[in-house]
C-alpha cells in the first residue's frame, strides 16, 4: 500500500423535504453507488425551495473527497 494518497474531488447537490441533515444522508449515500473509497464531504452551501410559506425542500451543495486507487 502506497504511502502517499492522491484525491479528487466532486461536487453534488442532495435534498430533503425532512432536514439539511437527510439532505447530506441522502447525497453521500446516491453517491457512495458509483463513487468508490469516499472519504469526506464539505458543504459548500446550503438553500431551500419555499411552497406556500414553508420549506419544501431543503437543499446542501457538497464536495466529496474520494482517493483515487493507485495501482
Amino acid at each position: 500500500m502506497p504511502d502517499n494518497h492522491v484525491y479528487k474531488k466532486v461536487e453534488i447537490v442532495g435534498s430533503s423535504e425532512t432536514s439539511i441533515e437527510n439532505a447530506i444522508d441522502n447525497a453521500l449515500a446516491e453517491s457512495a453507488k458509483s463513487i468508490q473509497n469516499m472519504e469526506w464531504f464539505e458543504v459548500m452551501e446550503t438553500r431551500g425551495h419555499i411552497v406556500d410559506g414553508k420549506v419544501g425542500h431543503y437543499q446542501v451543495s457538497l464536495k466529496i473527497g474520494f482517493r483515487v486507487n493507485q495501482g
